[in-house]
């Protein structure tokens, strides 16, 4: 089999990345109004009837704002934790006649071909939880909103064959910025964001024997460069900076396979 994956958008703009194997593909997470992850989804050769799911990470409106939008449009399941749905809920984001199923942070499941791990991560949200998505062979792992690593996480993560990996931003554009102070501590606390030389030793701390396709993730378009997160994580584990892809805010990236 083969496991395919691309990014429709990676920002504080809105988040979507898709995966596929064999005729089961899911959203992983859907923060761009519906007419724009239609059009994306277009630029990647699919149409919505493709989509077989919608998985969330956390509730925040760049994950999490249209996934119920564009489910209940294309009538599709939307998975998510009981704590991002309640979140959602009491921000006045309903699921209506969406169909939803409940996940633990804890336990695998699939959709069709899809197997899909959740895990926990320490981040500013209810029940927040990232994914590794796998064919059963070949294992993508998926990290875009965490404060801090631990060990959990970088057990996940490990011998993964892709890794999508924040970047959010660089600690020196961050502070000398114009954002107001308590912004500047949230996004850098412990359930905050990543910064470039954390995702890089969160990176080296992992088995990476089996990585074959390394990207920067959810960088931030006023604190950070695409040229600082890549060569942050390309010191942390030796290899050349044009190795590291980007995830941007407008155009994600293009189909990556696992075969």
């Amino acid at each position: 089999m083969t496991l395919r994956f691309a990014s429709l958008g990676s920002g504080s703009g809105g988040n979507c990345l898709v995966a596929e194997v064999n005729g089961s593909r899911v959203l992983l997470d859907c923060g761009l109004s519906v007419a724009e992850t239609e059009r994306r989804l277009a630029r990647l050769g699919l149409v919505p009837a493709d989509v077989g799911g919608i998985i969330v990470t956390h509730e925040h409106d760049d994950h999490a704002g249209q996934a119920y939008a564009f489910a209940a449009e294309h009538r599709v399941p939307v998975w998510l934790t009981f704590g991002t749905r309640a979140a959602l809920a009491e921000e006045g984001v309903h699921a209506g006649d969406v169909e939803t199923r409940t996940i633990d942070g804890r336990t695998r499941f699939a959709i069709g071909d899809l197997e899909i791990e959740p895990y926990t991560v320490p981040h500013d949200a209810r029940e927040p939880v990232q994914f590794v998505l796998s064919d059963g062979a070949f294992r993508l792992g998926v990290l875009t909103d965490i404060g801090t690593t631990t060990a959990h996480v970088e057990a996940t993560l490990s011998r993964c064959d892709a890794l999508v990996l924040e970047c959010n931003h660089d600690l020196d554009l961050l502070w000398s910025g114009d954002y107001p102070k308590w912004l500047k501590e949230r996004i850098a606390g412990p359930f905050g964001h990543l910064d470039n030389r954390s995702a890089g030793r969160l990176l080296a701390a992992l088995d990476r024997s089996r990585l074959r396709h390394l990207i920067a993730a959810h960088l931030s378009q006023k604190n950070n460069r695409p040229e600082l997160a890549r060569a942050a994580l390309a010191a942390a584990i030796g290899c050349e900076a044009s190795w590291v892809g980007i995830a941007t805010q407008d155009d994600g990236f293009g189909w990556r396979e696992l075969r």
